[in-house]
């Protein structure tokens, strides 16, 4: 069940740069975001769900297993996947 709850937090919050009108939620643009900005937001948005799922890890299994720099690429490529509906949305479908 966990583990459910933390992939639909993760598309959530992949999704979440392409549909809000503010800056990583808290501060209100006065222009429309850019690609770049959007981008920003979702490498922010990772770091914050990878800090979130190693404190889940650690206060579940007790332990935080090392990972190799091919894991953080893979996982980025994935939430970059999840974020993908956002972007038909507000892009494409202009």
């Amino acid at each position: 069940m966990l583990i459910w709850l933390l992939l639909f937090i993760s598309i959530f919050a992949a999704n979440l740069p392409w549909f809000s009108k503010s800056f990583l939620i808290f501060k209100s643009l006065k222009k429309e975001k850019t690609l770049p900005i959007v981008l920003i937001e979702i490498i922010c948005m990772y770091f914050l769900l990878g800090l979130l799922f190693l404190i889940v890890e650690h206060k579940s299994i007790g332990n935080v297993h090392p990972q190799d720099w091919e894991f953080y690429v893979v996982t980025f490529f994935l939430f970059l996947v999840c974020s993908f509906p956002g972007f038909i949305y507000k892009v494409i479908w202009k």
